[in-house]
């Protein structure tokens, strides 16, 4: 076959067809060939990544960190052999990269696209995850960076089932943002069947416009019709969602519109026989508008942060603490703040006061207030994404997708458990610690005072990966000096002797318990060790094993429910060490209600009264 190049607007509508028809083929093909894949999907989407990769994403393929040009996101991450088909029409990879390692272990080309390819920005195949953060490279391109990029989406019709792809379309709607372009593949087709809305693209497009964007309704396999479109959406007046009526599996008759092949790579002898069918294999390369040469972002040299002091003995919230030290942090150019409109009570509006150009109102929203961080992170920004801790749950697998990607951000869950207080269990933070401690690559931080939090809420600006950083409402004593420090992966003893009988390990507010239960126990002549395990991912596996042979007994006792939390980082790490002390864990247990403070760490049992009874059960065994 002869290699013929496809330049940009120039390119006939017949060449843009035997383009579509190319990367239909190879779809095929490479689905084929892995025995698995979603070849139907890509079938569908072809003429319209065909016509948009020709004539308007303005990317140049050998340059893919070139910060001035468009974004590509598959939020229909299924659609994987159409994108890599796109890579090997591009000249990105080569036909046997193509047909021998996808879907294979070991090799980049993997079953749903992830940055491990220099052209992918995030992972994607978690549906409705992919336009959602989208919105946030086109916030940060657009807001942060005065660019002129624009971010292009390819959507499933199946995902606009999911919330998160109308809280994206609602964030876009809301900030004009006029370099999001968003392409719903309208197949009719789901994985076990029809969609809800199948064909009703008069259905898609009303509640499109009802969000704040612009419809604009096409046959999606009319080429020169989308053309067009995607030439009005690229006008820039308007957020724009093209809603592309399609054929899921187009151009093979034996598959097209027919339900039970999702997901399916086509047998051999059919995919032989659509080969066919489609024209046979071709060899088109395509090179597209180029994007202008961009300069990185001008990074000048920040002032010195001055982290906020606290008094020994002030009472403040770590809360407070976390929002004073981020306003501090705007000093730092890089740094970005969201917040779920609850900043007055998380203190995110320090920031917002201090740096407002910097600060993103997501309101309750808060699957979008991660993806947008996500985006942001896209784009080399270091995002501070704050709200309670029991509402961050809801947004777990952005965070857990956010790991796939291998973003760098920072969060802070704010109100954690029953220390709230009156509000009840419906604003308890009590899973977090398990959810956080679960994401790949996290770093879980819990502090007991504002002199910890400030230290902690600044590293994590340093930090990979995802860490998290686990706040409470009520004001506590600060307990350390302004020169402590709270390396990552540390602890801290505050009581200790050489005739320590049990340890107390705490964090956050159970440590305030465990300094007033070792109170108690001194009065009976039991000295204590209170160790303040700040640091919960990493955890100070050394401290713990010292800490076990010289005493011999450990209580641990958390604001959390018992699965996941600080109590198994505990026991997971003496396990790892080959350490077997004894060991009590206190942990909130029942369904909490309406109370104070001190009523409900009674009630859940890991009050100061339960830690001292528990340690002098402990003591009395191993005397």
């Amino acid at each position: 076959m002869t290699v013929q190049t496809l330049l940009g607007p120039d390119t006939e509508p017949a060449q843009l067809f035997d383009l579509a028809q190319q990367l239909r083929v190879d779809a095929v093909r490479a689905s084929t060939s892995a025995g698995s894949g979603h070849p139907t999907s890509s079938l569908s989407a072809a003429d319209l990544m065909a016509v948009l990769m020709t004539r308007h994403l303005r990317y140049d393929w050998a340059a893919p960190d070139n910060p001035a040009a468009d974004h590509l996101v598959f939020s229909k991450g299924h659609a994987s052999p159409l994108l890599y088909a796109m890579f090997k029409a591009a000249g990105a990879i080569g036909d046997e990269e193509l047909m021998t390692t996808y879907r294979r272990f070991g090799h980049r080309l993997q079953g749903h696209p992830t940055p491990v390819l220099p052209w992918v920005d995030l992972a994607t195949g978690s549906l409705g995850q992919g336009i959602a953060c989208a919105v946030g490279i086109a916030l940060a391109g657009r807001d942060l960076e005065r660019r002129d990029f624009r971010v292009w989406v390819l959507c499933g019709d199946s995902e606009t089932a999911e919330g998160s792809v109308w809280e994206a379309l609602d964030s876009a709607g809301r900030h004009r943002l006029g370099n999001f372009i968003a392409i719903i593949d309208v197949n009719r087709l789901g994985q076990s069947g029809p969609t809800e809305l199948q064909w009703d693209t008069d259905a898609y497009a009303r509640r499109i416009e009802a969000f704040g964007c612009r419809a604009l309704v096409v046959d999606g396999h009319d080429l020169e019709a989308v053309d067009r479109a995607l030439t009005t959406a690229a006008d820039g007046s308007a957020p724009t969602v093209i809603v592309a009526r399609t054929v899921k599996g187009r151009g093979v008759a034996e598959v097209a519109d027919q339900e039970g092949w999702h997901g399916k790579p086509l047998p051999p002898e059919l995919a032989e026989r659509a080969v066919a069918e489609l024209g046979g294999p071709r060899d088109l390369r395509v090179r597209g508008p180029q994007p202008p040469h961009g300069s990185p972002a001008l990074r000048v040299d920040a002032p010195e942060v001055e982290l906020p002091r606290f008094e020994t003995g002030e009472r403040v919230a770590t809360r407070v603490a976390f929002g004073r030290t981020l306003a501090a942090l705007g000093a730092r150019p890089e740094v970005v703040a969201l917040d779920a409109e609850v900043g007055n009570s998380t203190h995110a509006e320090d920031f917002a006061a201090a740096h407002p150009s910097r600060y993103f109102q997501s309101y309750i929203a808060e699957q979008q207030m991660i993806a947008t961080a996500v985006g942001m992170a896209v784009r080399g920004y270091r995002p501070y994404a704050t709200t309670f801790a029991a509402f961050l749950t809801r947004a777990h697998d952005f965070v857990r997708m956010a790991a796939v990607s291998e973003i760098t951000m920072s969060l802070c869950g704010t109100h954690t458990g029953v220390e709230i207080g009156a509000d009840g269990p419906s604003q308890m933070g009590l899973e977090d610690l398990a959810m956080m401690r679960a994401v790949r690559g996290s770093t879980v931080l819990y502090p007991a005072d504002a002199a910890c939090a400030a230290a902690l809420t600044a590293a994590m600006a340093d930090l990979p990966s995802i860490s998290y950083l686990r706040t409470t409402r009520g004001a506590y004593p600060v307990l350390y000096g302004p020169e402590e420090e709270f390396p990552v992966g540390g602890s801290k003893t505050l009581r200790g002797g050489a005739d320590d009988r049990v340890t107390l390990v705490g964090a956050g507010v159970t440590l305030h318990e465990c300094l007033a239960a070792a109170d108690r126990l001194a009065e009976d002549g039991i000295a204590a060790r209170v160790l303040d395990l700040y640091s919960v991912k990493p955890v100070d596996a050394a401290a713990l094993v010292r800490a076990a042979r010289e005493t011999g007994a450990l209580v641990v006792a958390e604001d959390h429910h018992p699965e996941g939390g600080l109590g198994e980082a505990v026991l997971s790490a003496l396990a790892a060490e080959g350490e077997h002390p004894a060991v009590t864990h206190l942990a909130a247990t029942g369904l909490p209600g309406s109370g104070t403070a001190e009523e409900l760490l009674h009630a859940a049992g890991i009050s100061r009264t339960e830690i001292a009874d528990a340690a002098r059960s402990l003591a009395a065994r191993h005397r």
